[in-house]
């Protein structure tokens, strides 16, 4: 297994980070391997992939050089240069084109394990690779962006509160699971793969959420480190939490979805990223679940959280929710509007 040696000062400095270009690149794993983990991915696939498969098919040098770069267990550094808070997308993107051909072409033999394709011996990788990325952010990430940051900046909040509760041990234990581990003696597993351990002590580290796909390990000599992981299956997937149509009947449709939610503690501004409801129809459906007792609120640091109460509970389990029955056009699609060698885990130039 990969690990890292931490020290206190390290997690104290850590930082929850949102990167529109993570994201971006996370939506290109996804496209390039075809395949979601969940309904909403699945139909994001379903509107994005044909498109995609389409532009590669009619530009194969670029197909060759998304193919060879993924490779099997290590990204191309300069595919994914670790991501920088603040940094605009397009600042990324030049970073990515102003990469030195000789230094793309050897990144893509590290992840190939092997010679390059005569194909890719040239000196336009880096446009290619900056050109493909920008297309997959404007047709497949900005129309989404709004919704997307919000949810990711919900997910921030909660991991930020579950430190507060549980300490760093649970989080990282969470963020990419069977893959990331507290190995204790301030140890962090990163992944599963059988690399030589880094002392980290000093570093920069950052976490980065993402809304598709899986995570990875990154990162940027000298002293930056990443892990960018997925959000957590609530956030991630809305869809997933079905709410039958009994309850909805007895609630309402919006109510009853916020009661569902709530089986783990989640702020109001998570809820609103979440379901996609109004700030104010959120705080209503909230009073009147706390009124009824359905809904219980604590604060932790300077969030104020909600989650069922034991009465919320018993209701949600007898109307039988989570057994598959779903709110008339409760969708599972997409949520639409309402230098160094960066290791990366699994497909990266330095993802590992």
């Amino acid at each position: 297994m990969g690990w890292w040696q931490v020290d206190g000062d390290t997690l104290v400095r850590s930082r929850f980070v949102v990167c529109p270009f993570t994201e971006t690149f996370a939506a290109l794993r996804l496209l390039h391997t075809g395949t979601g983990a969940h309904p909403g991915e699945e139909a994001w696939l379903g509107a994005h992939l044909p498109a995609y498969r389409a532009r590669l098919a009619a530009d194969p040098v670029t197909a060759l050089l998304v193919r060879s770069a993924m490779g099997t267990s290590w990204i191309a550094d300069f595919l994914a240069p670790l991501p920088r808070e603040g940094t605009p997308l397009e600042d990324t993107l030049a970073r990515i084109r102003a990469t030195d051909p000789a230094a793309a072409r050897a990144d893509v033999r590290v992840s190939l394990r092997g010679p390059l394709p005569a194909a890719l011996e040239r000196d336009d990788l880096p446009q290619r690779a900056a050109a493909l990325l920008a297309h997959v952010w404007a047709a497949t990430v900005r129309p989404y962006w709004h919704r997307r940051r919000r949810i990711l900046e919900a997910d921030v909040v909660a991991r930020t509160a579950q430190v507060s509760r549980g300490g760093w041990a649970a989080v990282i234990d969470s963020l990419l699971p069977g893959q990331t581990r507290w190995l204790g003696d301030n140890r962090l597993q990163v992944n599963r793969h059988e690399r030589p351990p880094r002392d980290i002590r000093g570093a920069e580290l950052v976490f980065v959420p993402v809304t598709v796909g899986r995570g990875w390990a990154t990162w940027e000599e000298p002293g930056r480190y990443a892990l960018v992981y997925g959000c957590t299956g609530a956030l991630a997937d809305p869809g997933a939490r079905s709410v039958p149509a009994s309850l909805g009947t007895l609630l309402g449709a919006g109510r009853a979805r916020v009661l569902v939610l709530l089986d783990s503690p989640l702020s109001t501004s998570q809820l609103v990223a979440v379901t996609g409801q109004a700030l104010g129809s959120v705080g209503r459906h909230l009073r009147v679940l706390l009124d009824a007792g359905l809904v219980e609120r604590r604060r932790s640091g300077r969030s104020v959280l909600y989650a069922r109460t034991a009465a919320g509970e018993v209701l949600v389990t007898a109307s039988g929710a989570g057994t598959g029955e779903r709110e008339p056009g409760g969708g599972t699609g997409e949520r639409e509007p309402g230098a160094g060698t960066g290791e990366r885990e699994e497909p990266g130039p330095g993802i590992h």
